[in-house]
Parts: C-alpha cells; structure tokens; sequence
C-alpha cells in the first residue's frame, strides 16, 4: 500500500510540473488549444491513442464486451485499430489539417461553419458537443474511481473528488502542448503495462490453451467467432467503436494541431501499432473474466446472477497481477484515463468558449480573456462530469454508448461529405445531422442499447446527405 501511495503521489507531481512547465509556454489561445499546430508525430500518435483508449476500455468495456462476447471481442479491438485508428490516420489525416489550415478554423464547429455557410450548424454542433461530452467524461471518472476504489479502499465519492482535482488542475495550467507532452509518457506507461498484463493473465489462466478450453466449457460460442449475443449485437459495437472516432471532435482535433504532412505518415504506424497492443490485450484480457469469476466463487460480484459490470475488470487487475506490480496496472488505467478526460475537456470548454461565446456573444473577445475563458470553462466542465459520475445512472458500456452514439450520429455524414465534397448542400448536411440524433436518441430511449440506437444513428447521418442534396438540385432545375 505504501508503495502505490508512493508512486500516485510521484505521478501527480510529475503532472503538475508539466503542467506548470506548459502554463509557461501558452502564451494565447492557439497554443492552449492546438500547441501552436506544430505537435510532433509521436506525440499526436500517443495523443490520439492515449485519448481514444481509456478506463471506460479497460473498464467498462472490455470487461463487459469481453464477459458477454468471449474471444469474439476481439473483433472490436482488430477493427478499433483497422477502421478508428489506421484508416482515420491514413485516409483522413492529412486532408484534415490542409483543408483546416486553409480555411484558418481551430474547432469542428468551425469547420461545419465555414464549409457549409451556415452559423445555425456552428450553434446546433457547440450544443451537441457541449452536452454528449459531459456523459462520456462521466463514463471515465466512473472507471478510474472503480478502480481506485477496490485498490485502495477508498470510497467511490473520494476518489471520484481526487481524479477531478488532478484533471482540472493539469490541464487548466497547460492546454494541449502540456497534455500532448504527458500524452507519451502516458503512452509508454501504457505499453509497458498491458505487457506485463497480457503475460500475467496468460499465467493466472494457465496458458491460452487452458483458459480457451475452460471458456469453452461454459460456452462454445465463448471460444467462437461470434459471441452468445449473435453477430447483429457485435457488429453494433464494432461500428460504433470503430466508425464513430471518424467524426469524434476531440480525436479529430489531434490533426488539426499536428506538425506536418510527414508527421502524419509516422504517426500512421505508430498510432496503429499503438491501438493492436493496447486493444487487443484489453479485450482479450475482457474475455477471461468468465474463467476467474462465477456467482459461485464470486458472489459479491453478481446481483441476481448477474455481474455488476462495471466491477468484474477492478477485480479482475487487482486479483491476478502479482501484488508488488499492481501499481503499474494503476498507472495504466491512470494513464490512459487522464489523456482521454483531457481532450475530452479540451473540446467541450472550447465549443463554449470559442465556438459559442466568442461565435456569438462577443466576436471582438480578446485572445487573452478568450483564453482565460477556456481555463475556467475545462473546470467547470469537469465538475459537471464529476456530479454525473456520483449519481451513476447506468453502466460504463451504456452511458458511453449514447455519448459516442450521439456525437457520431450527428457529426458523421456532415463532417465526411463536407471533407471530400463540393456538391453537398447545407440543408443536406443539416437534416442529416439531426435526423441521425434524433434516430438514435428515440431508438435508445425507446429501450434500443446504445451501441445498436447509435450505429443505426450513424449510417443515417451518412446516408442522407447524397439523397437530400440530389432531391433538392432537382427541385432547383425544375424551376
């Protein structure tokens, strides 16, 4: 115990001299929001990896993907690093920041703007952003706090406290340079750490033959291709996890902020390489919990029969890692979580701050005060994520689903028509982008998980622009 307080209270000093460190250097609002758009390929890699894997993987997802799904979870994981992480680096990367650069926007709201003509897309995306965020960054500190919780014995609303402190106080000091800076060493701590988890997993279980075998014997389909939830339900998540990151403001923001054509191709390989270690392990670790825990063995971890999600990946770390390297398994989940809840309040503070008061309420803010509003916008954000956390309306897996759901199904169809064509109208874009929220909010409300309401959200918002800006050029030549 001594050593892990040891090692916290190390890690949070070593945040804070960062963060202080970056405080000195952003000297405007470019710097505090983009590092001057001149962030090296390394670190826009572990930044975008670090921001797109975090508790909610480690935590909600993989240990409720994994115990529903088995060895078919990693799927998710081999698509999250095909589709979210090589095709978004490779495809869109550098027609990102070109087409960003030119047009001189900093935000996704900006950019739909200017794009489409329209300061009504500027507004309805800042809501949007602003609103759907608060959830997702709930859904991390509900994780983390999970995590220090059965580690330390400390209860859920402390931690929750103590992870909000951190986060405010990092990230308010030092903006995007400082997060990307920490985002590598974030990085290497994750990579070190999922190794030595893969291996003491691997050893726990037996081997992979063994923990197959024994997943296998609860259920066949455990050890299959397709899980017992059947293709339709995983094909869901694959798409949400996998398809969403094409459009999600604050993965997209890294391109707007990094170095150089040539620091995309770098980061090509190693954002890729990056998300195959991190996810893969995370789902495959996920896939075991059926093998170490069962209502019989485990009660306190089943409600009925049925495991507390949420609960089963905490229990999981802290119980096969030898006791004297459960702190690196803190580090990580640590690691990976801050990154994310930074570029998470990165963007929501900015889409207040620069696309919503400085868009509409004062056009002539000075950088200065527009920057000092960001400041006080990430903290005010993070206090409201961390309410969110405490009154834990619903598991990781759930509130993230329709944060992502919504976001993407939003953003997606006018956001990728807008980056590669000409002929896609305003109306178009804007109808999509709404029908796809609306579609995938009634769908979810109407008792739809949130994976499946938001993949069908997400193909809506896709589909509809082509056929709208058809149906109304026809309209235009017939008159």
């Amino acid at each position: 115990m001594e050593v892990r307080i040891v090692v916290i209270s190390l890690y949070v000093l070593m945040i804070f001299i960062v963060g202080f460190v970056g405080l000195r250097r952003t000297k405007s609002f470019n710097d505090f929001f983009l590092g001057g758009g001149k962030v090296g390929a390394w670190m826009s890699a572990f930044s975008y990896g670090t921001a797109y894997f975090s508790a909610v993987l480690f935590i909600g997802f993989a240990g409720n993907l994994g115990w529903q799904f088995g060895f078919s979870a990693l799927w998710i994981a081999f698509f999250n690093a095909l589709v979210g992480v090589f095709f978004v680096w490779s495809v869109l990367g550098w027609r990102i920041k070109r087409i960003t650069s030119e047009m001189g926007v900093a935000t996704m709201s900006e950019f739909l703007e200017k794009r489409y003509g329209s300061s009504l897309f500027k507004l309805l995306s800042a809501i949007v952003i602003f609103i759907f965020m608060i959830p997702y960054s709930a859904a991390v500190f509900m994780g983390l706090s999970y995590l220090f919780t059965v580690s330390f014995g400390i209860p859920y609303i402390y931690a929750l406290i103590f992870m909000g402190s951190i986060t405010t106080m990092y990230l308010v000091m030092g903006g995007y340079k400082s997060m990307a800076m920490i985002d590598m060493i974030f990085g290497m701590i994750m990579v070190v750490s999922v190794s030595i988890l893969l291996f003491s997993t691997l050893d726990a279980g037996g081997g992979l033959s063994n923990i197959a075998s024994n997943l296998a014997s609860i259920d066949p389909d455990l050890a299959g291709t397709v899980g017992p939830p059947g293709f339709w339900a995983l094909f869901s998540v694959i798409c949400l996890t996998s398809i969403a990151p094409i459009a999600m403001p604050q993965l997209v923001q890294k391109f707007y902020a990094i170095k150089d054509k040539k620091a995309v191709r770098v980061g090509i390989i190693a954002s890729t390489v990056f998300a195959v270690l991190i996810c893969g392990v995370a789902y495959f670790i996920g896939s075991t919990t059926r093998v170490f825990f069962s209502p019989e063995t485990t009660p306190a971890l089943f409600q009925n029969g049925i495991p507390m999600a949420d609960r089963l990946m905490p229990e999981l770390l802290v119980n096969i890692i030898p006791e004297t390297l459960t702190v690196i398994i803190l580090l990580l989940i640590l690691s990976a979580s801050m990154s994310t809840l930074a570029a998470l309040v990165l963007i929501s503070s900015s889409s207040f701050s620069k696309d919503f008061y400085a868009g509409f309420i004062n056009k002539k803010v000075s950088d200065k005060s527009l920057t000092k509003l960001m400041r006080f916008m990430s903290a005010f954000f993070v206090f409201l994520s961390v309410i969110l956390a405490y009154m834990n309306i619903d598991t990781i897996v759930a509130i993230l689903g329709i944060s992502w759901g919504a976001i993407g199904s939003f953003f997606l169809g006018p956001f990728v028509w807008g980056l590669f064509t000409k002929w896609i109208t305003r109306f178009a874009a804007l109808v999509a982008g709404l029908t796809g929220l609306a579609v995938c909010l009634i769908l979810y409300f109407c008792g739809l998980p949130s994976p499946q309401a938001g993949t069908i959200g997400m193909f809506t918002s896709l589909l509809l622009p082509p056929f709208f800006s058809v149906l109304e050029n026809c309209k235009k030549c017939s008159k």
